[in-house]
């Protein structure tokens, strides 16, 4: 039997199929699965024969040794066995009666001012709760404080300034009205130069077929629709102003 060939297992026999490929697939399955069997790399780092452990390396450093002073001040000394402490004292005084009388001449303690939120009875501090009208019954309250009075008053300066300036601007630069007899006038001369800018225009050559041609034609076709404009502007308006140079 050669080595392609596969043996007919017990499912082949009853007649199921089987992969001819199955064994195989097994043998490359146990081949992978042992490659796996570590937590980490199988090849672990060999430490250095340098790194090898020295003579009292673990042991603990003792804290440095302080200079001794004689001056340093002592502790008390220790009582004789002859010494005894003073024993039998008793007071006179009667503890009961003077605390009944701080208590009946003390002024009462006023009870924390609270409040309640929830129908199980929650309680908080009233004070920190904003509750209390405290702040509007101090002196300053409402008024402007010092700096920001100072500060209007430096925008307000500033702003007459601006317009001191601004009307003496508009006072140097007034404008003027143009009388009829000028208007007419104006009027006039555009339409006239209207007339000399048409008559160069219908003296250009019918084919234009240059660069200086095209840009002669294209100035003089500006210069006609500009002075059509203001020829426009000028009959519409009757009152015209200037301003003076």
């Amino acid at each position: 039997m050669s080595a392609d060939t596969v043996e007919m297992t017990t499912e082949q026999r009853a007649g199921r199929y089987s992969s001819i490929f199955k064994t195989s697939v097994k043998e490359d399955m146990q081949k992978h699965k042992t490659a796996m069997k570590t937590m980490g790399p199988p090849k672990v780092e060999v430490p250095s024969p340098k790194d090898f452990l020295k003579k009292h390396s673990k042991e603990k450093t003792l804290p440095p040794q302080k200079k001794f002073d004689r001056n340093e001040p002592k502790k008390p000394p220790v009582p004789l066995r002859t010494e005894h402490p003073v024993m039998g004292i008793q007071s006179e005084k009667n503890f009961i009666n003077t605390n009944a009388a701080d208590v009946i001449m003390g002024v009462a303690k006023k009870p924390k001012p609270i409040y309640v939120d929830k129908r199980t009875g929650d309680k908080h501090d009233l004070e920190t709760s904003g509750l209390v009208p405290k702040y509007i019954n101090k002196k300053d309250y409402g008024v402007t404080p010092e700096y920001i009075c100072k500060r209007n008053e430096e925008v307000k300066k500033a702003q007459e300034e601006y317009d001191n300036y601004i009307q003496e601007n508009l006072r140097k630069a007034a404008m003027k009205r143009l009388s009829d007899e000028e208007r007419e006038a104006v009027l006039q001369g555009l339409k006239k130069n209207w007339e000399g800018v048409q008559k160069e225009f219908q003296s250009l050559s019918v084919f234009i077929d240059s660069i200086p041609k095209k840009i002669r034609k294209q100035k003089l076709e500006e210069e006609m629709k500009q002075l059509e404009h203001d020829i426009d502007v000028i009959e519409k308006h009757k009152i015209i102003y200037i301003a003076n140079k």
